[in-house]
């Protein structure tokens, strides 16, 4: 936090910025044919069979609103009679639902669904929100939409396979989808294992990622929790016994090979009282009503996970990782936070404003995440996103479709994106081609499946780890990229061994 505000690191770090921005023209107006040649003598491969990753995906808002609506009104004709809701002690059927809303499967259309984001909806995370409920009916996403209800999340997993089969039959799109462990009570995660299980609800195309909203204080408000710790406890402990003895949980067993990382989730732009520090109360004493700060939330994440992979990797088993959402908006310090504990980071607009964190991501090629239809709606228009900024510099950005049920139109959402950023920011095939192979690094699918995608010299530096006949980029652009990080890596180098560029700064942080 002292270096960022650091007036001398601040110059340095956006004078070299601005250096890698105009060393990307550079390439571009020297290089750019010879790219396009060598991708044109590439036999077979293109844009649109290479494999992509969707790499910030939520599962309860994976389809689009047509899919949900053409998915109710199939369950209205197929399931009429099924007891689906209790309401004062008695079950209510679908059909009886929708008369209480004087509604049939005719009268519903997409309007009246209504889950569509909208003008409304910039700068209101609260109205987002409760565009998850379809026609504004909470009890109807409770219904469609969630894994734990009256009928165990049936439709809710017919739905989510049904997206399983698109991107199957696409064959090149993949999916990370997040899901929802709230930390209310110990048996969240044997009620999701057993809900995937039940309705088989797997992929070769998706991996999960499991994602833990900040929501300590509503919790604690309605007295489900005393403290923080408690939170902790029900988000961890059953995954350290079913890592000792997978026979305590055998279905979270087989879903956890599944899972390959955990997600922070709320507004970022609430308010926050607190500052994480070493006077910050210990989680058994965190009982007060005001919710802990986001690095709260995410060091105990961090340092949970890091003894469960520790115990993980000893017993054989895969590990996780912290993937959070990050800078979306909300103070410059989450984007500290997330530097200093995560693998990938979804979002990251805030690094617009911090040229020294900005440079840092740069340098530590943290994975960015980055979803501009979403953010278009709900925080920054689309002319203004950093994107097309970043990517020229060498962050490791990849495109993310955020929410396809209130931003995207179309039955591939993903190549929404892609083609809407290829349009509006005059991105190259080039271009297009380096940010699905960024989504692939970045993503938490297996070192035997990247090295089939990939090339099985993947994770080799520089144009050594490329393949072009499985990625499409061609070895210049590689090269480039490598080179400029190793210049500015050896120019780090040698300004801190000689302090050429930079005044020191007072050791004395706080923690």
């Amino acid at each position: 936090m002292a270096l960022i505000i650091n007036g001398p690191v601040k110059s340095f770090c956006y004078r070299r910025l601005q250096y890698l921005s105009s060393k990307f023209q550079m390439h571009i107006l020297l290089n750019e044919m010879k790219e396009l040649a060598a991708q044109k003598k590439v036999p077979h491969r293109d844009f649109y069979n290479i494999r992509k990753v969707d790499t910030h995906i939520h599962a309860s808002s994976c389809m689009n609103q047509k899919h949900l609506l053409r998915f109710i009104k199939r369950a209205m004709k197929k399931y009429p009679g099924e007891i689906v809701h209790m309401e004062g002690g008695r079950g209510q059927t679908l059909m009886e639902v929708f008369e209480s809303m004087n509604l049939t499967a005719y009268d519903l259309s997409v309007d009246t669904l209504d889950m569509h984001a909208d003008r409304n909806t910039f700068h209101r995370f609260d109205k987002f929100n409760a565009k998850y409920n379809p026609i504004g009916e909470s009890i109807l996403r409770e219904i469609f939409i969630k894994t734990d209800n009256h009928i165990h999340g049936k439709y809710f997993a017919h739905i989510i396979k049904e997206v399983m089969s698109d991107l199957e039959e696409s064959k090149y799109q993949n999916a990370e989808l997040r899901l929802s462990i709230y930390g209310r009570s110990r048996d969240e995660w044997d009620k999701l294992a057993q809900w995937a299980t039940t309705y088989s609800v797997y992929s070769d195309n998706v991996r999960w990622l499991v994602q833990i909203p900040r929501l300590y204080d509503v919790y604690h408000s309605k007295k489900q929790l005393a403290n923080f710790q408690q939170m902790l406890e029900n988000i961890f402990l059953p995954l350290f016994e079913v890592t000792v003895n997978p026979h305590s949980h055998p279905e979270l067993h087989l879903l956890l090979q599944h899972v390959v990382g955990f997600d922070s989730v709320d507004d970022e732009s609430k308010p926050e009282h607190h500052v994480f520090n070493l006077d910050s109360p210990l989680p058994e004493n965190w009982t007060e009503e005001d919710n802990p700060p986001y690095s709260y939330y995410l060091y105990y994440t961090y340092a949970n996970m890091t003894v469960l992979n520790h115990l993980r990797r000893r017993r054989g088993f895969h590990t996780f990782v912290l993937r959070p959402h990050c800078g979306e908006a909300g103070p410059i310090h989450h984007l500290v936070s997330g530097f200093m504990l995560s693998a990938n980071i979804s979002h990251g607009l805030m690094l617009r404003k911090a040229p020294v964190l900005q440079y840092l991501y740069y340098l530590a090629q943290v994975g960015i995440a980055m979803s501009p239809l979403s953010n278009n709606s709900l925080f920054l228009s689309y002319h203004r996103n950093p994107l097309p900024e970043y990517l020229s510099r060498g962050l490791m950005v990849s495109l993310s479709t955020d929410d396809p049920l209130q931003f995207h139109f179309t039955k591939e959402p993903l190549m929404e994106e892609y083609s809407i950023a290829t349009q509006v920011w005059k991105l190259s095939s080039c271009d297009m081609c380096e940010l699905a192979r960024n989504s692939v690094l970045m993503s938490g699918f297996s070192h035997k499946v990247k090295s089939y995608w990939l090339g099985p010299s993947y994770t080799h530096e520089g144009p050594e780890g490329n393949d072009i006949r499985r990625t499409n980029v061609p070895d210049i652009r590689v090269a480039f990229r490598h080179e400029t990080l190793c210049e500015e890596l050896q120019l780090i180098t040698h300004a801190v061994q000689t302090q050429d560029y930079i005044t020191p700064v007072s050791t004395k942080l706080t923690p």
